[in-house]
This record gives C-alpha cells, sequence and structure tokens, in this order.
C-alpha cells in the first residue's frame, strides 16, 4: 500500500480525482490554493513567507498592521493572503472586503479581493469583482490568469483558454499562465495539447514545481507511467514519486474496468471529484 503521510494522502487524492476526471468527464470541483509557488523568507515584513511557520509570522505581523490602520492597502493584502494560506478563506474575503469597500477603485486590492472569492469557491462574485481589477485600454495579465482560472471553475473553458491567450501576448512564456491553460486543456480532455502546453512551462526557468507535477500528470493519464515518474521524482522522493505514480496507474485500471463492466446502453453514474488541480487564480 501507498505510504500516508498527510502530504502523500493529499497527492493520492489529487491523482484518483484527476483519473476519474479524465475517465469519466466529471466537472471541475475544486481549486488549489495559495502561494506555493512563492519564493523567499520572512526575514524582513515583505519577503514572501516558504512555509506554515513563515506564514503564521507574516500573519502577526501584517495583522498587527492592519488593525492598526484599516486603510493600508498593503497590509490588508498581505494579511488576506496570510490569512489564505494558513486555509482561512473566509476571514481573508472579509478583510479584502472591508478594505475594497472603503478604496473601491483599488486596482490591486480588487485583484486580492477577487482572487480570495476564487479560493474561498465563491466564482460568480469573483469573476464580478475581477472585471473591476483592470481595463481593456490597460489590461493586467496576473488578472487575465485569473479570470481564466476563474472560468474554468465554472466550465467556460473556451473563455478562460481566451483569457490566458491574451495573458500570454503580455508575458510570452509566462509559466504560471502556461500552467493554467495545460490544465484547462486537461480539463477539456485535450491531453495531447495539455502536455505540450505544460512542457513549455516546465521549460521556463522559473517554472514552479507544481507545474512539473501537472505534466507528470498528464503524461500518467496517457499511460506513459515510467516517463511520468521520473518527471515527479524530480521535485520528490524517488519512493514518493513511484507510489504517486502506481496509484494514478490503478485508478485509471479502476475506473476502466468500472465503465467496461457497465450493462449496453446502461450510463454509469459519476463520482463527485474533491479536489481537482484546477487552474490557479493566485495569490
Amino acid at each position: 500500500m501507498p505510504p500516508k503521510s498527510p502530504l502523500q494522502i493529499r497527492t493520492y487524492r489529487l491523482l484518483a480525482s484527476v483519473a476519474m476526471a479524465a475517465v469519466l468527464g466529471l466537472a471541475v470541483a475544486g481549486c488549489q490554493t495559495t502561494g506555493d509557488d512563492i519564493t523567499g523568507s520572512i526575514g524582513n515584513p515583505s519577503a514572501a513567507p516558504v512555509n506554515d511557520g513563515d506564514w503564521r509570522r507574516s500573519l502577526e505581523i501584517w495583522g498587527q498592521r492592519y488593525r492598526e490602520n484599516p486603510d493600508n492597502v498593503e497590509a490588508a493584502i498581505n494579511y488576506a493572503k496570510a490569512l489564505r494560506a494558513i486555509g482561512q478563506r473566509a476571514q481573508a474575503v472579509a478583510v479584502l472586503e472591508q478594505a475594497s469597500m472603503r478604496q473601491p477603485k483599488n486596482m490591486p486590492l480588487l485583484g486580492a479581493y477577487g482572487r480570495a472569492l476564487a479560493d474561498a469557491g465563491d466564482y460568480n462574485q469573483a469573476l464580478s469583482v475581477l472585471e473591476r481589477a483592470h481595463t481593456p485600454e490597460n489590461p493586467d495579465w496576473r488578472i487575465l490568469n485569473a479570470q481564466g482560472a476563474v472560468l474554468d471553475q465554472l466550465g467556460r473553458h473556451g473563455e478562460a483558454q481566451r483569457h490566458y491567450s491574451a495573458a500570454l501576448k503580455i508575458v510570452p512564456g509566462e509559466p504560471s499562465v502556461l500552467s493554467n491553460l495545460g490544465l484547462s486543456y486537461t480539463l477539456t480532455k485535450d491531453l495531447k495539447r495539455a502536455e505540450s502546453t505544460l512542457r513549455l512551462a516546465v521549460a521556463a526557468p522559473n517554472a514552479a514545481p507544481k507545474v512539473r507535477q501537472n505534466l507528470a500528470l498528464v503524461v500518467g493519464l496517457q499511460g506513459r507511467f515510467a516517463e511520468a515518474e521520473q518527471i515527479a521524482a524530480a521535485d520528490l522522493p524517488a519512493d514518493q514519486a513511484a507510489a504517486n505514480i502506481d496509484y494514478l496507474r490503478a485508478m485509471l485500471a479502476q475506473q476502466s474496468n468500472s465503465i467496461s463492466a457497465a450493462p449496453s446502453g446502461m450510463t454509469k453514474k459519476k463520482t463527485s471529484a474533491k479536489r481537482l488541480p484546477a487552474p490557479d487564480p493566485g495569490t
């Protein structure tokens, strides 16, 4: 049996969800969140946290600054970001909602508020807020990327892909956008296109580890398990990468057998996927 560390359990659930989604055509039911592509340290309050302890120190620093001055936009944004990172999504939304009510035309604040809403699963409201976070005359590629992620969550994949393409016209080769575009293709079961897009993302020098894991999943979903394991092992211990791919192989076989065993003319009931590696609205 696969090891059962918390990290591995989460990874296995992701693999199972992706396998079921690819085989059964399930809709998106979850959103990966906050800042696992951030690098740096919390040596000073403006540096980016990298682990739970750093995020909690960031929470204390920026929370105090926000309480001292709720009109401080930088404090509100960073306090909410730390809240999201430790799983307090509703609190993050509340902080940014209040801040945006005080400064309704502050676009960086609206961008942060829209991402927090997406992180909390309020996709329609997130889309409405993100539309006000930039203008057609001065588009922000980060907002376009976030809008694409939200549209994918709403099942509007064609629109999402157009937003990613618009973002890539501003920042060609940006791995975070390419990763989201690759996952969007995965959600529409266009695995060949997903793979080629994710390979472009992985080739970027600033690609986050999660981009390679997304590529490993897409390669594995096409049955190339040895290659998928090799890709996954770039960021994971070899035994964990092997266990993940073995689990993916088993899930695909199980779902394929279930479909094959269904009586002719009968549609197999779809099982809800709890956590898909959906396109990421960012931090």
